[in-house]
């Protein structure tokens, strides 16, 4: 995939966050629909899983900051030098603009803001699915116990979430961090559940996301917000 598929993509994508944003409705992360935005799903997938630096149609992009550089304008500067700080930048853009809305001032507080909403999301939905497959009757019987405990997972991430906003509310940098990087801990525990058992997860896509968005959040909070 080239580097103009790329940025064609990444326009799509801000147009319809833009327009999500306007009317109140976020985009979920795990249920993108048409051309651009699966275009744009499957670039993050090779980015995330290639090693850097990433290499394009012989274009070669050695850090975060080559990455952002070939953002379309559209995409807000302060969104683009805040998430290029931390280690998941194209996932941090893509998480947070659904949640950040034009009279939105971008600084790391507000974005990190959006990032709890965008992690709780995307932990909502992951919920529901293995829910759903631990009540399958077709569901194998040794499978169900890892479900409920990923069932257990998001739930204290879902916990984590609305301590880490009380504690923005309240001001508290030191809670802050300590639910942050609770859930740096939380976000493992599916997947690892699987691993242990020698299976292989149905939802480890939506766990790597999540996982992404949950390093970002963490060091938006502990490095950038400042009370």
């Amino acid at each position: 995939m080239g580097i103009n598929h790329f940025i064609i993509a990444l326009i799509s994508l801000t147009c319809l966050f833009s327009f999500s944003a306007s009317t109140n409705a976020p985009l979920p992360l795990s249920d993108a629909s048409g051309p651009a935005s699966s275009e744009l799903h499957d670039m993050i997938e090779v980015m995330s899983e290639s090693p850097s630096p990433f290499a394009f149609d012989g274009t070669t992009l050695e850090s975060n900051d080559d990455v952002l550089s070939i953002l379309p304008g559209s995409v807000d500067p302060a969104l683009q030098k805040i998430c290029g700080n931390t280690d998941h930048p194209v996932e941090c853009i893509k998480a947070t603009i659904p949640f950040l809305d034009e009279k939105t001032p971008i600084e790391p507080l507000s974005v990190l803001k959006a990032g709890i909403e965008a992690m709780d999301n995307q932990t909502k939905d992951a919920l529901a699915e293995v829910t759903k497959l631990s009540m399958d009757p077709t569901t194998p019987k040794n499978v169900v116990p890892i479900l409920q405990k990923c069932i257990d997972v998001y739930n204290n991430i879902l916990n984590s979430d609305q301590k880490s906003l009380e504690a923005i509310s309240n001001r508290n940098l030191v809670q802050l961090s300590i639910e942050l990087g609770a859930n740096v801990e939380n976000v493992l525990g599916c997947d690892n559940a699987f691993k242990q058992a020698k299976l292989e997860s149905p939802i480890k896509k939506m766990d790597a996301m999540l996982a992404k968005i949950v390093s970002n959040t963490l060091t938006i909070g502990v490095d950038m917000v400042h009370f």
